[in-house]
């Protein structure tokens, strides 16, 4: 069963996010306090701890939120999702807007880590419902459209 491992956030842009006890999302927003949250599509990121753990291989020590996700989550494949793809986490509604993203180059992750797998492996989703997300949470798939799977 997929679920949220942890949840995390920042307040500056481009920088490690750290943990916290739960995140509170508000639909066409995305996570209250958090530097990426407004009216557009990348609202909340995701990533899996499959793809943390194959870069702890290399750095043994990376803390939660390294790579700037909001939601780290434990078995599900967020790369096989499709574009439009509506997620239930939480009390949360999220709809996939995009898979991977191109990383600035003067990103702060990679020149802390060396290397950074949220442009490869992270997806981005807008609020369709707001609410609580806490570590623990179940994430159930809604819908899968089955649209395009791209890197934006």
């Amino acid at each position: 069963m997929a679920s949220v491992l942890a949840v995390c956030l920042s307040e500056k842009k481009g920088t490690p996010k750290h943990p916290v006890s739960f995140v509170c999302l508000h639909s066409d927003y995305g996570i209250e306090g958090d530097a990426h949250a407004g009216n557009w599509h990348r609202q909340v990121s995701l990533l899996a701890e499959e793809s943390v753990n194959r870069m702890r291989e290399k750095v043994p020590d990376l803390p939660v939120g390294a790579f700037g996700e909001n939601i780290l989550t434990e078995g599900i494949v967020l790369t096989n999702l499709s574009i439009g793809t509506v997620l239930s986490v939480g009390e949360t509604l999220l709809q996939v807007t995009q898979i991977g993203k191109e990383c600035h180059s003067d990103c702060a992750i990679r020149r802390a880590v060396g290397d950074c797998v949220m442009p490869r492996e992270g997806i981005f989703a807008v609020v369709l419902r707001g609410g609580l997300i806490h570590p623990g949470d179940v994430i159930l798939i809604q819908k899968d459209n089955g649209s395009e799977r791209k890197n934006s």
